[in-house]
């Protein structure tokens, strides 16, 4: 598998403490991978890295096949090359309706006057029916986003992202709040999406990691502690020390 984005030796530090500490991370072309570790571990900052949002001090971080450098890149550009971020805290447009959220988040060339003078094409309404059947949100198509429950807002956020067709998925602890049932539809979509995209998702519910069946990556200060399967990963005495605090 060739791999779309490496980000090697990477260090961050904010007001003397060291956020990330020669991370070295690599995901490749159509994978699904769990980032677990401590509060602390340096999660959210490494996906402020990889987006564009944090500079880090030192290190690497490069994307696609033509090995690009994403540290030399606008929040704006990163998004534009592919790389998409879903947060803990679903914001969608509450008084539009789904189709309404899921059109504007289609990917187009977009300058103020193609915003204004937008009509969706025959095509565009397709995509966001798929979309929507992707989702599970097919039946509330119509439905204002600001009525659904807390975890169809979350697959509404999924489906605007996959809208812009991104070639990373970077998602933000998506379990949080879910009732079983939705977990249970939560997992088959991120499997489903990392089919055609690389997907990251950063949790702390090993049961629904431990659903997601993938590699996982734990991070302890700032960089790596261990990588492999679950079972691999909860088996190294390192990662059973910092979990359990011993």
């Amino acid at each position: 598998m060739s791999t779309l984005l490496e980000v090697s030796g990477v260090s961050v530090t904010f007001d003397g403490f060291r956020a990330i500490n020669n991370l070295s991370f690599q995901i490749g072309e159509a994978e699904l991978r769990s980032v677990i570790g401590p509060n602390g571990a340096g999660k959210t900052t490494f996906m402020d890295i990889i987006t564009g949002k944090t500079r880090p001090d030192e290190g690497r971080v490069i994307w696609g096949e033509k090995s690009v450098s994403l540290l030399d890149m606008t929040e704006a550009k990163i998004a534009q090359a592919g790389i998409g971020r879903k947060f803990q805290k679903p914001t969608v447009f509450e008084d539009q309706s789904v189709r309404d959220n899921l059109l504007m988040a289609l990917k187009k060339n977009r300058g103020w006057v193609g915003v204004l003078l937008y009509r969706p094409s025959t095509s565009d309404l397709q995509k966001v029916e798929d979309l929507a059947t992707e989702i599970g949100l097919y039946q509330e198509l119509s439905r204002k986003s600001g009525e659904l429950s807390h975890g169809q807002k979350q697959w509404l956020e999924i489906g605007m992202l996959l809208a812009q067709d991104p070639r990373l998925l970077l998602v933000d602890e998506p379990a949080a709040g879910m009732t079983p049932q939705e977990r249970e539809h939560t997992t088959d979509l991120l499997v489903q999406a990392a089919k055609t995209r690389a997907v990251v998702v950063v949790e702390h519910d090993m049961e629904f990691v431990r659903r997601l069946n993938c590699k996982v990556t734990v991070l302890h200060e700032g960089s790596v502690l261990a990588e492999g399967s679950l079972d691999h990963v909860t088996s190294n005495q390192d990662v059973i020390d910092v979990y359990l605090g011993r």
